[in-house]
């Protein structure tokens, strides 16, 4: 029986996986790692950069507010003044945690996994508002490509320390780059914008030891996918049923593999099934093959929001194993 790395390694080389990847297995997140935590449901938060964030009672998640109080970045033409980038603690308190859980993973087995979200993309908004961001791309190109340096060269900082303390050789990072239906920016416009940012970003991941590079964004971004397998990622998670995944697999595979296919809307709500549960699960294994695929919740954490869920779909994917392999 190979390991869970030596079978992520031969689903997405397409080689001979003895089974399918059941979800994030074959990834061991460091949480510990110091980053700008989220306020727990109901609470507020005020992140390093400024922003401040929100996760209200009956919600699923987090987002910034972007009222006149609270908004970070007033005017994108002035963001210097109003942006400013937080120190990168490196004490060896701060990172014990971080240190002793990578210490612990078996590396033959699993990849250990160094997390970063928010990232470029988000960060603009998160700033300044989505509506304002929209609108700098086009009223102010240069002011914003000025900003998302400065964003990108924080994030490259921050790389340099994360690897030099826990020596990840996989990263899992975040960035919404769409909605449901459709990527938020033009596939001109992200090349312009976040091409040239992420081909730095990762290609320093993968200059310095990181071997795998996982992408969340649990949205429709099949327009973008050209782009990433330029930038370096190897495994886009959350790719929803909207970007047609077996297509996808078709055209890329080889190129880059997709995990996801089991839409958390649809599986992960208050009144869910196992029957539900089972018959998504089924219906991604069957359609999207065995091949540069993994079958995973979109959600970008190996968590649902509901309990059970996420542990319901992993014991669907055991059981088409035994089926199909």
């Amino acid at each position: 029986m190979l390991t869970r790395r030596q079978n992520l390694l031969e689903t997405i080389t397409g080689g001979k996986p003895d089974r399918f990847v059941n979800q994030y297995e074959f990834m061991e997140l460091i949480m510990e790692a110091p980053r700008d935590d989220r306020p727990k449901p109901g609470g507020t938060r005020k992140s390093k950069w400024g922003i401040t964030f929100v996760w209200p009672e009956g919600q699923l998640g987090v987002f910034p507010l972007h009222d006149a109080e609270h908004k970070v970045l007033k005017d994108i033409t002035k963001w210097r003044e109003y942006v400013h980038a937080p120190e990168i603690d490196t004490t060896e308190t701060v990172w014990a945690a971080a240190v002793a859980h990578a210490d612990r993973v078996d590396r033959k087995d699993q990849y250990v996994a160094g997390i970063y979200l928010s990232g470029v993309f988000e960060m603009t908004h998160h700033l300044m508002g989505m509506t304002e961001a929209m609108m700098a791309f086009y009223e102010e190109p240069e002011a914003m490509h000025e900003l998302i340096d400065y964003i990108t060269e924080y994030e490259l900082a921050y790389a340099k320390v994360l690897i030099e303390k826990i020596h990840p050789d996989c990263i899992f990072h975040h960035d919404d780059w769409g909605g449901q239906k459709n990527s938020f920016v033009s596939p001109s416009m992200f090349k312009e914008f976040f091409l040239p940012a992420y081909k730095k970003i990762y290609g320093f991941y993968k200059s310095n030891g990181v071997d795998l590079i996982v992408h969340h964004s649990d949205s429709y971004a099949a327009n973008l996918v050209p782009y990433m397998i330029e930038m370096g990622i190897d495994i886009w998670q959350g790719v929803m049923t909207t970007n047609n995944t077996p297509e996808l697999i078709k055209k890329y595979g080889g190129q880059i593999s997709f995990m996801g296919d089991i839409d958390s809307g649809v599986v992960d709500f208050p009144d869910w099934t196992p029957e539900i549960a089972a018959r998504e699960t089924e219906r991604a294994c069957r359609n999207c093959g065995k091949l540069y695929f993994i079958p995973n919740l979109t959600q970008g954490l190996n968590v649902s929001s509901f309990p059970g869920v996420y542990e319901e779909v992993s014991r669907s994917i055991d059981r088409l194993s035994r089926e199909m392999f």
